[in-house]
């Protein structure tokens, strides 16, 4: 069920579900907003809520607009990839074996059958990318879960397009976005951290800040720092 407010010059997108809290998020590319709602939240509450956080949208608008993006991949050679926020140029070596993907100093060497196409050469690299990204990830969620004493059931890799990552509470489950592999690995520990708190506390409440800031004193650093890099997909959330 959804609706649309007017805010002065802003749209907002209201979506109503089966959920406790209410959820302001701001899209890329253009600032999209939209409110995920309970179902028995009325309209003019919902209106009320959006007012209160009136110059908070405008400043993720502004921030969404501004961040730089990154350009589409033609998995040439010496095109420039990244993996864990340093810049590796990319060789294309084609061969009549498996493929596979290797680094050597400031190189991604892909190896590939003569021929291969672009999206087969996508397909590739980005298999080896959630590779990485599961290796580091779980160990971090090993580092974390006495710490904070929750246990995360199973970890999801995938293409997310419009969060770094998310959490179910009832599983518990994590799931991170693939091209956390190329940010630096703070932002990614950080990451862990936030929806591994998620599964004590799932809205962003004085608590849940007060878990962060006991367990990673830095992590607004980390997560302006996350925010700051280019993006192939983001969004800011309330």
């Amino acid at each position: 069920m959804g609706t649309t407010l007017k805010l002065g010059t802003i749209t907002v997108d209201v979506v109503k579900k089966d959920i406790k809290n209410v959820h302001l998020s701001v899209y890329p590319p253009s600032g999209k907003v939209r409110i995920s709602a309970p179902l028995r939240m009325k309209t003019e509450t919902i209106r009320v809520f959006a007012v209160a956080k009136l110059s908070w949208i405008k400043q993720q608008q502004k921030k969404v607009i501004a961040q730089a993006r990154e350009t589409p991949r033609e998995y040439v050679e010496r095109e420039s990839h990244y993996l864990w926020g340093k810049r590796y140029l990319l060789k294309v070596v084609e061969l009549d074996a498996a493929p596979r993907v290797d680094l050597r100093h400031n190189k991604i060497v892909l190896s590939v059958r003569p021929g291969c196409s672009t999206e087969r050469r996508h397909e590739i690299l980005d298999e080896w990318y959630r590779h990485q990204l599961r290796e580091v990830a779980e160990r971090f969620i090993a580092k974390w879960e006495p710490v904070i004493g929750v246990s995360v059931e199973r970890l999801f890799i995938q293409h997310m397009k419009t969060k770094w990552g998310s959490c179910s509470r009832t599983s518990p489950n994590i799931r991170l976005n693939t091209d956390l592999a190329k940010k630096p690995q703070e932002c990614l520990e950080y990451l862990v951290v936030h929806e591994m708190v998620h599964i004590i506390e799932p809205t962003h409440n004085a608590r849940f800040i007060e878990l962060m800031v006991s367990l990673m004193p830095n992590w607004r650093f980390y997560r302006q720092l996350l925010n700051r890099l280019p993006v192939r997909h983001e969004t800011w959330e309330y």
